[in-house]
């Protein structure tokens, strides 16, 4: 197993921290990862993006231009990495932010609508977690379980009050990803 991602969408909606826990999560199960962030100097409301590979084997290089999924939270990161997705791959976008969609035939695409799971659930900030588990529902290749370890990790200590709904934000996203999308246009 080689998964080799980008994540990207605005400073602030938990870019970085998505390729975080998936890496604290693949260390759990003794995978090789990478993770490799990059940011403007606004950070909140800037562009952010994270290069995360979990792999079986050794990883070569954490610098890719394509990728076997691309997860995209804004119209900019959607425009510039749909191209990046490798045949045959997979592309997560957050749809409620998202009105220009993804053209292509030969990947799988994937809307979730994000924003407005996460206002349902009253934290804005669950957003990321949502989307996470679209990915996970979609590529399972980590354990449920070593995600949430891997999160209890990235999350600093006074926000562990909060993994029950992170949680829960999980298992949401995971359920939106296994309802039939709709037919590309």
């Amino acid at each position: 197993m080689n998964e080799e991602i980008i994540i990207a969408g605005f400073g602030g909606q938990g870019v970085l921290s998505m390729g975080q826990v998936l890496c604290y999560a693949g260390v759990i199960e003794n995978k090789e990862v990478s993770w490799m962030p990059s940011y403007g100097p606004e950070m909140r409301g800037g562009t952010a993006n994270c290069i995360t590979i979990i792999s079986d084997d050794t990883i070569s290089s954490p610098i890719i231009s394509m990728f076997d999924t691309v997860i995209a939270l804004n119209q900019p990161s959607l425009d510039k990495f749909e191209s990046a997705v490798k045949p045959g791959g997979l592309l997560i976008y957050e749809s409620v932010n998202i009105h220009n969609i993804p053209k292509r035939k030969d990947i799988d695409i994937v809307a979730i609508p994000a924003t407005s799971e996460a206002v349902k659930m009253n934290n804005s900030k669950v957003l990321n977690m949502i989307v996470l588990g679209a990915f996970l529902q979609k590529k399972p290749i980590i354990k449920f379980e070593n995600i949430m370890l891997g999160l209890k990790k990235v999350l600093p200590e006074r926000y562990h009050k909060l993994l029950p709904l992170n949680e829960q934000a999980i298992k949401r996203g995971m359920e939106l990803a296994a309802e039939p999308q709709p037919a590309a246009v």
